[in-house]
């Protein structure tokens, strides 16, 4: 045992959404939970163990299950445009400006963002992976990287897809796909979308993420004209991928707004993930994406923020909420997605979509990625008196990112009262402001 946590409320996120009163969380040297549970169950506390008391509320770190958070600088820019105006005409001729220097900065904001929000995890899709992996494993938070492969001037580099793919396949061959300080560090391939590349570079990149046992995370589906084309060739962007084998290994599905019932079927029978992303696709007039069937069905869902030029904030408390919010709205039933499946969404769902074990959840050998939610605050207007239901209620729908105090990657703290530990917070957004001017000069 190296770290010992007491809290007066532990939410470990099980698949229960238990509430945990007078409890312990102990971390072992690697940085992995030994236990979580009531502290008169607690096994004898090592004398050489930190530990601390915590005022308020455990939960594990949010996983933002979809992003592409070195576009800090970008934020704002095309704000009232489409999806794919937005795309063509501002976002990707300012991606194409970008230096890896530029993307490390983007990514350490939004590293230091999302810690502020008690997101430990981000699964990112985004180019010069080196320069975002660099950046996470600064901070301290963790990261699913799926760099990006696309075939679009300016950003598919002199070798085009081919090479995108093969310089991510040496990636994992020289690093393997986990590395860093407690794993930080998670490789995978980032096929942009069906629209943006051939299918026989969608055939590939299954071939070489199968054969490392690597994710495959990317956009389907998002909008309803993107893939008119793929729809009227293979039926559906899901089927186009189960026709090429893609969907034979690990897949995330980012969005997938426009599904059919035969497409969720398809997710299924693959263990397909999917990352839904409500406030990016209410923001861009995507649609708004099936969950509640999704859910019904057995489809291991996250949530994600998109990127921080689409959304415009990498804040996962909100998509908490719009994910319950619209899915009452669209179904008409109050009693559609409830306050703990909402939380877990954010929590263990993201990792089973990313099918992941060692996150999500409060567990003996899962990784110690915690977050510490202070309660004295008008959100918690009961303070911990409340009756269990009230509390979680209390955390999905008035807490937010403001209650986050801590947090922790890995057993080390990486966030002290609102203030990441390993960088300053200041010298990054200067860093990111400097990136900004760059793009738009």
């Amino acid at each position: 045992m190296a770290l010992r946590l007491y809290a007066p409320v532990v939410l470990p996120c099980d698949a229960a959404c238990s509430v945990v009163r007078d409890a312990v969380v102990d971390v072992d040297a690697d940085g992995r939970i030994l236990y979580c549970g009531p502290r008169t169950s607690a096994p004898e506390r090592s004398p050489d163990a930190n530990v601390r008391e915590c005022s308020g509320i455990l939960l594990p770190g949010l996983i933002n299950a979809h992003a592409h958070s070195p576009m800090t600088p970008l934020r704002g820019m095309g704000a009232d445009l489409p999806l794919l105006r937005w795309l063509q005409e501002v976002i990707w001729p300012a991606e194409a400006r970008l230096r890896p220097a530029d993307i490390r900065a983007g990514m350490q904001l939004g590293c230091v963002e999302m810690l502020r929000a008690g997101v430990t995890t981000s699964a990112e899709m985004y180019f010069t992976g080196e320069a975002v992996a660099e950046a996470v494993l600064q901070v301290g938070s963790r990261v699913v990287l799926a760099p990006a492969v696309i075939s679009v001037p300016g950003l598919s580099g002199a070798d085009g897809w081919r090479g995108m793919v093969e310089g991510i396949s040496r990636w994992i061959d020289a690093d393997g796909v986990r590395f860093g300080p407690a794993d930080r560090v998670e490789l995978g391939y980032g096929p942009h979308s069906a629209y943006t590349l051939p299918p026989e570079a969608l055939r590939v990149v299954g071939e070489h993420a199968q054969q490392r046992g690597a994710l495959v995370h990317m956009h389907v589906a998002e909008t309803a004209d993107e893939d008119a084309a793929q729809r009227a060739e293979f039926g559906s962007v899901p089927r186009l991928l189960h026709e090429l084998g893609v969907l034979d290994g690990r897949v995330l599905a980012a969005h997938a707004v426009h599904l059919s019932d035969a497409d969720i079927e398809l997710l299924v029978r693959n263990r397909v993930g999917v990352a839904h992303c409500p406030g990016s696709n209410a923001k861009l007039a995507s649609g708004t994406a099936r969950l509640v069937d999704l859910l019904r069905a057995g489809v291991p869902v996250g949530l994600g923020t998109d990127g921080p030029s689409s959304n415009d904030d990498l804040d996962l408390w909100e998509e908490i909420q719009l994910a319950g919010l619209f899915a009452r709205s669209t179904t008409g039933d109050a009693t559609a997605l409830s306050a703990p499946a909402a939380l877990l969404a954010a929590t263990r769902g993201g990792a089973e979509a990313l099918q992941r074990n060692d996150i999500g959840a409060l567990e003996p050998g899962r990784w110690a990625d915690l977050v510490h939610l202070e309660v004295d605050n008008p959100a918690f207007v009961c303070g911990l008196d409340a009756s269990d239901d009230e509390l979680l209620s209390n955390v999905v729908w008035a807490a937010g990112s403001r209650s986050v105090r801590d947090a922790w990657v890995g057993g080390a703290q990486v966030l002290r009262d609102r203030e990441p530990t390993r960088v300053d917070r200041r010298s990054v957004q200067a860093a990111a402001r400097t990136t900004a001017r760059h793009v738009r000069a």
